[in-house]
């Protein structure tokens, strides 16, 4: 097993540029099994989560060329819908993506549950809700079986925001006879990028980055060609691991006009960055003081859906708060695991009163001194990164496979910004 192997207290400095967003680059490629025509997508992150999905659209016909390492040529000239493989939809949560463009094109298959972080709880209902709306007949005994003779446009009112669902109902209704309305869509900015990609590829939807799409069926799509944003997960990673360590960074092509919410949350932790075109710069100067609520109260940090502060950065946030003076309450109500890690944190050091499984206070700031650790999930394996390079002493991490199922070459752009991190085979 590889571990990383962090030797904390250097700050870091230099410049970074994010990869590909992952959760933008995971339902792009299972939209490609929409059309026969080739597709071009460029900036497609090397990391584990979309190797599994590129094996797992490949089980079903398509036929994927590297043009560059991050370049991809997809081409699915014929859907084959065969009983996938169970273990294959485990590796990863994403796997869920493919039952509306499959349904849509092929008439139906049977999809083993998917898998992913072990952070809670995350229910498949609304998934299959909207697909039941547009025609689709689901059962499920271990296996969900998903079959439709003809989809059709309706209106669906999303029972919650959920990212992924409204993608599969997008990617469902773009192919169904007539007219759709998707009310309490999710409108995260990975969502908006499936929907202008839809878009170049002949699909008509309207009212992208709101809460209700408006889209009208075609018989088919045609082939195109796409860039993948900037991972806004990865972005904020970087912030985070620069003021830990009281370092100054420059973050090339950031995705700055989706970060307004995380530099309001950011700020009352006592942080700040300037923004310069489409960089982000990083100052080493921060005042790393939580401010407190008019009234004089410990400040609630809340996740929300978009575009209130998201769930998957809170792990980050949290890490961050240790190295900041003063009380703030962490609240994330979406999964009631996401919290677990903080155990972590606390045997570095750390100051954390975990309430319940959905809340934790953090009074900062500490100390934090190297410890063995194992990666949990991706973002709280991130945030233990943070940890070490903010921490006292040498730190281990194992289990790094979970990091790098979100974060693309991690060790190497940290060691570029001057972080002494190694990878080293247990």
């Amino acid at each position: 097993m590889e571990e990383f192997v962090i030797e904390g207290g250097n700050p870091l400095r230099g410049e970074v540029t994010p990869s590909g967003n992952k959760n933008a680059a995971l339902p792009l490629l299972a939209a490609c099994l929409l059309t026969s025509e080739p597709i071009v997508l460029h900036n497609v992150p090397h990391i584990r989560d979309v190797l599994e999905m590129r094996k797992l659209i490949e089980s079903l016909g398509a036929s994927v060329e590297e043009l560059d390492g991050n370049t991809w040529r997809i081409t699915t000239r014929e859907l084959v819908a065969s009983h996938l493989d169970p273990d294959q939809c485990r590796r990863i949560r994403a796997s869920i993506l493919i039952a509306g463009p499959v349904l849509a094109r092929a008439g139906g298959l049977r999809l083993p549950p998917p898998g992913g972080d072990v952070i809670g709880r995350r229910r498949l209902d609304t998934h299959i809700l909207a697909l039941r709306a547009l025609g689709a007949n689901i059962t499920y005994d271990r296996v969900f079986d998903i079959k439709a003779d003809e989809l059709h446009g309706a209106d669906i009112l999303l029972d919650e925001a959920s990212v992924t669902a409204t993608e599969n109902a997008v990617m469902a209704a773009v192919l169904a006879k007539g007219e759709t309305r998707i009310r309490n869509a999710a409108s995260e900015p990975h969502v908006q990028e499936v929907c202008r990609f839809l878009n170049i590829l002949g699909a008509k939807i309207d009212g992208i980055g709101s809460n209700t799409l408006h889209i009208s069926g075609v018989t088919s799509l045609k082939g195109g060609e796409f860039t993948i944003g900037p991972d806004l997960l990865e972005v904020v990673s970087y912030v985070g691991a620069a003021v830990v360590t009281r370092g100054e960074i420059k973050i090339r092509n950031a995705g700055v006009e989706h970060l307004e919410m995380v530099r309001l949350v950011f700020h009352r932790l006592g942080v700040n960055w300037q923004v310069d075109g489409n960089d982000l710069i990083v100052p080493a100067e921060q005042s790393l003081v939580i401010a407190s609520e008019i009234d004089g109260a410990v400040p609630e940090i809340k996740t929300n859906v978009w575009p209130a502060f998201p769930t998957d950065l809170i792990s980050i946030a949290i890490t961050v708060a240790t190295q900041a003076t003063g009380s703030v309450l962490f609240h994330d109500w979406m999964f009631s695991g996401r919290m677990y890690f903080t155990d972590k944190l606390v045997g570095m050091g750390a100051r954390i009163i975990l309430c319940d499984p959905y809340r934790v206070v953090i009074q900062g700031r500490t100390q934090l001194y190297g410890e063995k650790l194992e990666s949990p999930d991706i973002r709280a394996g991130m945030a233990l990164v943070l940890a070490a390079l903010a921490a006292k002493g040498k730190s281990r991490i194992r289990n790094v496979s979970q990091i790098e199922r979100g974060y693309e070459r991690v060790d190497e752009k940290l060691r570029s910004l001057g972080a002494n991190i190694e990878r080293v085979i247990e």
